[in-house]
């Protein structure tokens, strides 16, 4: 879990480029990272690793919400 924590500064550079080559696609109609990389196996493995680093925050997204729990309520309080 330890280098899980240590490369949260890697995660967090894929996910900014991901972000940002969204931008630009959406302001500038140009895939920056196909640009740089072409369009092949090397593109398909930036987005593989810009969509890992997105769902290896997922849990940190969760950790600080605390779903309430239900509890049985009698009828008619």
């Amino acid at each position: 879990m330890e280098l899980l924590k240590r490369l949260d500064p890697l995660w967090i550079a894929l996910l900014i480029v991901g972000g940002l080559n969204w931008a630009v696609i959406a302001l500038f109609d140009t895939n920056v990272v196909s640009e740089i990389f072409g369009t092949g196996t090397l593109t398909d493995a930036v987005y593989v690793l810009v969509g890992f680093a997105a769902l290896m925050f997922v849990p940190r997204l969760l950790e600080g919400r605390h779903l309430p729990r239900h509890t049985a309520h009698p009828r008619g309080a």
